[in-house]
């Protein structure tokens, strides 16, 4: 570039090479020992309308924004410059002049001086040069490199007129010199490469696998398989507890999946009780669990079914509690002892042939999604911002699917749902009248709750119409006070263990054997858990109101289990009995008991919450924190002691082998003997092709059934022949190794040629053809 001093036309060549990078570093440090202030940008990262760090002399603003150069000629930074250079000599107007590289360096952006500094006088001094058309006005102005400018000079064409002619070659030419990087970037640490879809897909299943709910899913799972074990060591051919009521359940899942793939429509009109209509509901059906019985077929898959899906039912009902505990405000240990207390409290124990009952796990569960959906939690109350309308269609529809199990423990499901919604409407509006508020709810939310209560109401009266029709045909089926006294415990039975409970049993024999029905009267639901909930009520997160509702719900749930022991019944569950809709197809009032645990579970979180809460707030205030891994451990004693008194002695027992005869006779058939028992076999057997029979087993016995069985007695004789074609019968089959001690004893091997019917033996049967 052409260079010179102000004033003069003397140029000279600007140093280029090691002289131009030593004038270069001799004048930055000179101008280093003036007071500066860095500014990031490169000149030629100056964006539009923006005056670059040189151009602070001719538009009067300095670089940092402030007003430092007047732009007037001879104004104060005309004086400015002057005086710098009268002070600095001609040594520092040869570095200003010659040293242009430099001079612009420590002027330009990268280099920004700062207010009232002689840096900035400097400045000054530069850009008046440049507004009398120093020819170091097109490099500073611009920002244009010493080189770009001594480029522009070899045209031989005057820099004085202050354009920058060197720039605007370079422009036409359309080149640019790049900016080098900045002086600092090699010690930068490198940018971190961006990870593959492998890599991302990996770390994705990392925190899937991590997540809370993950964890306390397998945890309820593993949990399950331990705590039902022996249950999945022979699946195909044990049942827990018994092999009667597991045997007819088996088959209702069976029954239910393979109707469903061929013909829906003959749903309730199973291929039992033959020729009965509506006799598959003549019990609760498990109709839930229809997509499991799609798969497979046979009595041994039947078996296997029923014992993953009991499995599954304790795992479902810990996971349930668990997440209805955790969505009203307890801390993740408390929820565990919550699930664990609810699902196997050692009353459950008794019921472990009813998988009906066990079935429970849709309750908390539904719960749980409804109070998320709504925003409300018992220890934070209701938080509007966190409504979700999609969790309380989940709800809903959990909802729904705990009903299709059976009306056993659906039914009073449903009237709490009825009694929550109405309770909630109330205070809802109540809260309304009393802040003079809009309460915030919302139209989706309003939209959801409306159209997930239809869907549960439609379920339960489709599921309720053939229960109707059932009472309709068998006025007898119907339940009567005095069957409910019949199964009705007493207060002791809120302390008495089952004999499969493995703590207890052997302990509590005596006390069982002054109960009329134990199987239904022990209802003892731990008593660790009882110790925890009364510890609840002194030492909780929940508030003090809420802690006392929770009382009143496990007295009253108590009172209304009790069924006519309490008071004959009269202020409890007799009303009940006789004014609401389908209550009178309950016979055990006990059972109710599983919502008095669910209570006491609650009410036990609050209290192990808050103990883990204490502790970490201990073990976060000591230094050194050495007892805070020990007091961590102690807060899962609680877990540890509802978990040991849920221990069982369940039997396995082994399902009687299907007889051969079975699997070619063609229906419709009866089986002899037949009788409550044994008709529950025939009719998991019955699960090979699903032939209509007589047999079956249920809460009631149909008349026609009882008509059969008093006939047959004399079987084969004219008689018993005659009444059998008359119902359709074609075949019979005579079990011999059921016959001692009945009639058929003795006329097992009777000639039946008189008769006009064939014997035939298959294997350790007799097959008759009518």
């Amino acid at each position: 570039m052409t260079s010179g001093q102000p004033g003069t036309g003397n140029a000279r060549p600007t140093p280029t090479g090691a002289d131009a990078e030593s004038r270069s570093t001799t004048a930055a440090a000179g101008a280093a020992t003036q007071p500066a202030r860095t500014f990031d940008k490169s000149p030629a990262e100056t964006t539009p309308g923006q005056s670059p760090a040189g151009d602070g002399g001719a538009t009067g603003v300095a670089p940092n924004g402030d007003r430092e150069a007047d732009p007037a000629p001879g104004g104060p930074a005309r004086k400015n410059a002057a005086r710098r250079l009268g002070k600095k000599g001609t040594a520092a107007k040869q570095a200003a002049a010659e040293g242009g590289t430099a001079t612009s360096d420590s002027t330009s952006k990268d280099s920004t001086p700062a207010k009232g500094s002689d840096a900035s006088k400097d400045s000054g001094t530069v850009d008046g040069a440049a507004k009398d058309g120093n020819p170091l006005d097109g490099a500073a102005k611009d920002g244009v490199p010493a080189e770009d400018a001594k480029a522009g000079d070899a045209d031989g064409k005057d820099k004085a007129d202050g354009k920058d002619k060197a720039d605007g070659k370079d422009k036409a030419d359309g080149k640019a010199k790049p900016v080098g990087p900045e002086r600092w970037e090699a010690f930068a640490s490198a940018p971190e490469p961006r990870p593959s879809i492998f890599t991302r897909a990996g770390r994705a299943v990392g925190r899937f696998l991590i997540h809370e709910w993950t964890l306390a899913t397998l945890g309820a799972l593993a949990l399950a398989v331990l705590m039902t074990w022996p249950t999945l060591r022979y699946p195909r051919y044990t049942l827990p507890q018994d092999y009667w009521d597991p045997s007819l359940q088996s088959w209702q899942m069976a029954w239910s999946g393979h109707i469903l793939l061929t013909d829906p429509a003959r749903l309730w009109q199973s291929n039992t009780f033959f020729p009965e209509l509506w006799s598959f509901a003549f019990s609760d059906t498990l109709l839930g669990y229809a997509p499991a019985g799609m798969l497979g077929s046979g009595p041994e898959d039947a078996v296997l079914r029923y014992n993953i899906m009991f499995v599954l039912a304790h795992a479902l009902a810990t996971l349930g509690a668990y997440a209805l505990a955790r969505q009203l405000g307890a801390g993740r240990i408390g929820a565990a002892v919550a699930g664990v207390s609810y699902t196997y409290a050692p009353w459950l124990l008794a019921q472990a042939g009813h998988l009906h009952v066990l079935s429970n796990g849709g309750i908390p569960l539904a719960l749980a999604m409804l109070a998320r959906g709504h925003g409300w939690s018992l220890r934070h109350g209701y938080r509007p911002e966190r409504r979700h309308d999609g969790w309380v269609y989940a709800g809903w529809l959990v909802a729904a699917w705990q009903l299709s199990l059976g009306f056993g423990i659906g039914l009073p499901f449903a009237y709490f749902l009825a009694g929550a919604v109405l309770v909630a409407a109330v205070l809802f509006f109540a809260r309304r009248l009393r802040t003079r508020q809009a309460v915030p709810f919302g139209r989706r939310l309003f939209a959801a709750d409306v159209l997930g209560g239809v869907l549960f109401a439609g379920v339960g009266l489709l599921m309720a119409l053939p229960f109707f029709k059932v009472t309709e045909l068998h006025p007898y089926a119907e339940r009567t006070i005095g069957d409910v006294s019949l199964f009705s415990p007493p207060a002791s039975g809120f302390v008495t263990a089952p004999a499969e409970s493995r703590i207890w049993g052997g302990l509590h024999e005596g006390a069982r054997a002054a109960l009329p029905w134990h199987p239904e009267m022990t209802l003892l639901p731990g008593f660790v858990l009882y110790a925890l909930a009364a510890g609840g009520l002194l030492f909780s997160v929940w508030r003090l109101r809420h802690r006392l509702l929770l009382l009143a719900g496990v007295l009253v749930t108590m009172a209304f289990a009790m069924g006519t022991r309490f008071f004959d019944g009269t202020f409890t569950y007799v009303p009940l009995f006789e004014h609401l809709p389908g209550w009178s197809g309950l016979r055990t009032p006990g059972r109710l008991m599983l919502w008095t645990t669910l209570l006491l579970a609650l009410l036990a979180a609050g209290a192990v919450t808050a103990l883990t809460d204490r502790v970490r707030d201990l073990t976060a205030q000591r230094i050194p924190s050495w007892p805070g891994p020990w007091l961590r451990m102690a807060t899962l004693l609680p877990l540890l002691l509802v978990t040991v008194e849920g221990l069982n002695t369940t039997p396995h027992p082994v399902v009687p082998t299907q007889p051969a005869a079975m699997r070619s006779a063609g229906g419709p058939l009866l089986v002899l003997p037949s009788n409550q028992s044994l008709d529950q076999h025939v009719m998991l057997w019955s699960t090979s092709g699903f032939p209509d029979v007589v047999n079956g087993g249920s809460g009631f016995t149909p008349s026609q059934l009882d008509d059969v069985r008093r006939v047959s007695q004399s079987f084969p004789d004219q008689t018993s022949v005659d009444y059998l074609r008359t119902l359709g019968v074609r075949t019979v089959v005579l079990l011999r190794g059921q016959v001692a001690g009945t009639p058929w004893e003795i006329n097992i091997d009777a000639p039946v040629e008189s008769l006009g019917i064939s014997r035939q033996e298959v294997a350790d049967a007799v097959v008759y053809r009518l």
